[in-house]
């Protein structure tokens, strides 16, 4: 196994080795959607980081219980459902199914579970229960259940904030705390909302409680991963440490955020959410490459979004994965599993994939010479160094998510284009490079990205 793995722990601001708390296993529970709306690439963006950080692992021989609820009742929950004329739960599953397809487009690992907060009422409520009777939560007699921030020894560690600098919390009428800054862990029912009831009334969760209750359902009282967007930090995740620690969890050992996309330098916005859906974008790149784009910078670092640099990091993805093709032809094999040294120190450190992506670009262009050389045991060794990295970046060219989730009829495909081609050779061979060109120029307009290489003219779907 693996030990020099190093990950950066938002609650200390540092870098250091990953030690789990059980050894050989690893539990994560990773914030899920809020499902409102179909997935943007703001979305998801944390499904790929996340789903890189859980693949590394388990090839560093952990055995991983990854967590990723849905939080399937929320306001924004209920304002959708009041827009589109439909019962709430019908908006949640719709919403639901479109983030499931929006992982599966990316090849992103379904979580070992995946809790919806809805089914998890009962575990809240014990949860109140304990934190009633310890003191640090109240019960003003209207339905509502809160925390009392100024109750606990610490709060506010993650994100470095004073109590005195917060704004009143918005998430109740502030007429029934104690302290404005308490929050909501459970909100009394309005009329024609969903409600479920409790030893304090009808009404539903508070979002902070629901994690703290699924998480500890499935991971017990403390793990070893907690992980999530930036701005998840603050109050979701602070909330989160309050109520567990109040309750007498240790809750999480470490925490790690996932930064933005960001569009003109700014976190996407719903103005930009529907151009940059998974379901929009993959009509322009396949999902292959889309999920290679998500993945390439730093998971702390924000990612410009701009469709050039989509379409830039497609044709490179191109380029890597036309080297394995013809790896592939060349031996008479498929390329093998393996990891450079380079690779593995990347990935140690703090899952710098960056440095990763330079050494699958050495790789490639070794495997490249090698190729030339006619040199079929490096071609061999680079391939299946270059696979297995693709492999832990979701992005291995052969996996079957990638092979099968076309719908187009590659075989007719790959028929008609083979066609063409050969007129086009018969042109070229009687000198009308004129209409050997034309020929090119239309294929390459229905999106066929043509290589000329050693053993010909080669093809591949993209633009």
């Amino acid at each position: 196994m693996t030990s020099q793995l190093k990950l950066y722990n938002t609650a200390d601001r540092r870098i250091s080795e990953f030690k789990p708390l059980v050894p050989g296993k690893v539990g994560i529970y990773l914030c899920g959607a809020t499902v409102q709306a179909n997935p943007h690439i703001g979305h998801i963006r944390s499904g790929v980081n996340f789903d890189i950080l859980r693949r590394w692992m388990i090839a560093c021989g952990y055995e991983v219980t990854f967590i990723r609820n849905v939080t399937d009742i929320d306001d924004k929950i209920l304002q959708k459902a009041e827009l589109e004329g439909a019962p709430w739960w019908a908006i949640a599953m719709k919403y639901e199914r479109a983030f499931t397809e929006g992982y599966r487009i990316l090849n992103v690992m379904p979580p070992t579970y995946e809790p919806r907060a809805t089914g998890h009422i009962t575990q809240m409520i014990t949860l109140m229960e304990q934190l009633i009777a310890s003191g640090h939560a109240y019960a003003p007699g209207n339905g509502d259940v809160y925390l009392e921030v100024r109750s606990l020894k610490r709060y506010l560690t993650l994100s470095n904030q004073k109590l005195e600098d917060l704004q009143p919390a918005g998430d109740a009428d502030t007429t029934h705390k104690k302290d404005p800054r308490d929050f909501a862990l459970w909100k009394a029912a309005k009329p024609g909302e969903p409600f479920w009831p409790t030893p304090w009334g009808n009404g539903r969760p508070g979002w902070h409680l629901e994690c703290s209750a699924m998480a500890h359902a499935y991971l017990g009282e403390a793990f070893d991963i907690h992980g999530g967007g930036l701005d998840l930090i603050f109050p979701h995740h602070e909330n989160e440490i309050a109520q567990s620690e109040a309750a007498g969890y240790d809750f999480a050992n470490i925490w790690m955020h996932n930064a933005w996309v960001t569009a003109s330098g700014e976190k996407m916005s719903k103005s930009l959410g529907n151009s940059l859906q998974v379901i929009e974008l993959i009509k322009r790149v396949r999902g292959i490459e889309l999920r290679w784009y998500l993945g390439s910078a730093h998971y702390r670092s924000m990612l410009e979004f701009s469709f050039e640099a989509l379409e830039e990091s497609s044709v490179n993805f191109r380029r890597i994965e036309g080297f394995l093709q013809r790896a592939k032809e060349a031996t008479g094999a498929l390329p093998d599993f393996d990891l450079s040294d380079e690779f593995r120190m990347a990935m140690n450190d703090d899952l710098a994939v960056p440095t990763a992506l330079a050494d699958i670009s050495e790789l490639v262009k070794l495997g490249n010479t090698a190729l030339g050389n006619n040199n079929l045991l490096e071609v061999a060794r680079y391939a299946s160094q270059v696979r297995g990295a693709l492999f832990i970046l979701g992005c291995d060219p052969f996996d079957e998510i990638f092979a099968t989730g076309s719908t187009l009829n590659e075989e007719l495909v790959g028929k008609l284009v083979e066609l063409a081609l050969e007129q086009r050779t018969e042109a070229r061979a009687r000198k009308d490079f004129a209409a050997a060109d034309a020929i090119r120029d239309q294929i390459q307009a229905l999106g066929i990205a043509l290589e000329d290489t050693p053993q010909g003219v080669r093809w591949s779907v993209g633009k």
